[in-house]
């Protein structure tokens, strides 16, 4: 059984590591069937885009696994259990980098009517060209940005083609206050008109509008975030508690005890994720890809 289980245990690990790093293989070997082929694909793998190194993760994962696997087994004396903990304890780096990655990724998408503020003073008032006040306006804006806005200059000085520029920055940023930006921008460079002003003030006003609301969505989910932790929280000091009374320590060696405490962890884990999906605000769609 014990070989049994670090096979099963091996295996896990593996198609783990190659979902990450290489894309999904599918249960069975073979090559990788990843979405979209190539390092463009790869670069929009969620370690990459929020800047952690892979040798950096992996050394989170594998310590705070180990940390967990000797936490549940000295409070529950048994290895599967164990073993287990040890399973969510590593899972807790993962989830930590991405909450960041995306709180600093929302945190910059609300410079957005800041920067479409300066491109209509840049346009309108100081009759800059609409690719200069592009540029500008990204030179200034929040810093997991401007490597998007970067790479489109770099596009629009070999090329001189606002559309390919334009394309650019949309699929690095992929986010739709960029798509509504950028086709504004573009259609307005190709056509002309004297309505971009107005156009860039409703777009100003739309997108402050929704930040504040996403604002309060957070603000009253408050209550709900605390009774998730709680709920994750009580279940140890309950466990704490039951080695200290009597025979606990005891029972939770039994193969009974053990399948009961697997059970448990299984039912708080996905509790745990389940509230998790409930609370998530929903991102707004893209529609001008």
């Amino acid at each position: 059984m014990s070989v049994i289980v670090t096979l099963v245990a091996a295996y896990g690990a593996f198609l783990v590591w190659s979902a990450v790093f290489t894309g999904w293989r599918g249960v069975g070997p073979g090559p990788a069937r990843l979405r979209g082929a190539g390092p463009r694909w790869l670069g929009r793998r969620w370690f990459v885009t929020q800047g952690v190194p892979a040798r950096e993760l992996a050394g989170a994962v594998s310590l705070l696994g180990v940390m967990g696997f000797a936490a549940g087994l000295a409070i529950f004396g048994a290895p599967f259990p164990a073993l287990a903990a040890g399973g969510l304890a590593a899972c807790v780096p993962v989830g930590a980098y991405r909450a960041r990655a995306q709180r600093r990724m929302s945190e910059a998408r609300a410079g957005w009517p800041r920067m479409l503020e300066a491109m209509r003073v840049q346009i309108g008032a100081l009759g800059r060209s609409i690719p200069q006040a592009l540029f500008e306006a990204g030179r200034e804006g929040p810093a997991e940005l401007r490597g998007a806005f970067a790479a489109a200059e770099r596009e629009w000085l070999v090329s001189t083609d606002f559309a390919r520029t334009v394309a650019v920055l949309k699929d690095a940023l992929a986010d739709p206050t960029a798509d509504a930006a950028c086709e504004t921008l573009l259609v307005a460079h190709e056509v002309g008109g004297a309505d971009v002003d107005k156009r860039l003030a409703a777009l100003v006003e739309d997108r402050t509008a929704e930040i504040q609301a996403r604002r309060d969505a957070l603000a009253q989910q408050a209550g709900a975030r605390f009774a998730r932790r709680f709920v994750a929280v009580v279940p140890i000091g309950m466990a704490l508690a039951g080695i200290s009374i009597g025979t606990g320590r005891e029972a939770f060696g039994t193969p009974l005890g053990q399948v009961l405490v697997l059970i448990g962890l299984a039912a708080m884990a996905g509790c745990w994720v389940w509230a998790g999906r409930l609370m998530r605000i929903p991102d707004t769609e893209r529609v001008l890809r």
